[in-house]
């Protein structure tokens, strides 16, 4: 059997290191993105996926492998934005901002390693396309949690949304190998 916790943990860490490089490039200057502006990030990345998808060709040399790492770490500054609601420091030093993707990345590990035992690994029998409309799906109920000023009756907020949809793109990474 395939060790996924080990196959998650490649994954992640392919994500961490652009994401940290890019920060070494550009700074914080995410933390200047609305929960808005930043779910139609993910959306846009989500979408393009399921356009080469279905049209079989794509146009941009990125391929859908770099669309998969954009969605977890922009998921991953929708968990730290949110880790960090009431800062408002837009400069944040590379040690906390290391630490605080750790920590999130973390949280959603286990969160997967919990669903995957309930689930017996089902995601290793399904296709990349459902994995990437399940993604654009929960973007559309962030949406509507944003849309409801992040209201919720029964379901769950956005921060579970963004773990499942890093989980999901660790999927796809892992069946894309």
């Amino acid at each position: 059997m395939q060790n996924t916790s080990q196959q998650y943990d490649a994954a992640i860490s392919q994500c961490k290191d652009i994401f940290l490089k890019k920060m070494k490039d550009y700074g914080t200057a995410w933390r200047n993105l609305r929960p808005t502006s930043l779910t139609d990030q993910i959306f846009i990345k989500a979408q393009r996926i399921k356009s080469i998808e279905e049209k079989g060709i794509q146009k941009i040399n990125d391929g859908i492998k770099g669309e998969y790492i954009g969605i977890i770490n922009y998921c991953i500054i929708g968990l730290i934005q949110l880790e960090l609601e009431n800062d408002t420091r837009i400069d944040l030093p590379y040690n906390e901002v290391a630490s605080l993707y750790e920590k999130s990345i973390n949280t959603t590990k286990q969160l997967m390693l919990h669903k995957n035992h309930d689930y017996g690994e089902a995601w290793r029998d399904m296709r990349v396309s459902s994995l990437t409309d399940l993604i654009l799906m929960k973007i559309f109920r962030v949406k509507q949690i944003e849309d409801n000023k992040g209201k919720t009756i029964i379901s769950e907020g956005v921060d579970a949304n963004y773990m499942d949809m890093i989980n999901y793109s660790v999927f796809a990474l892992i069946k894309l190998v």
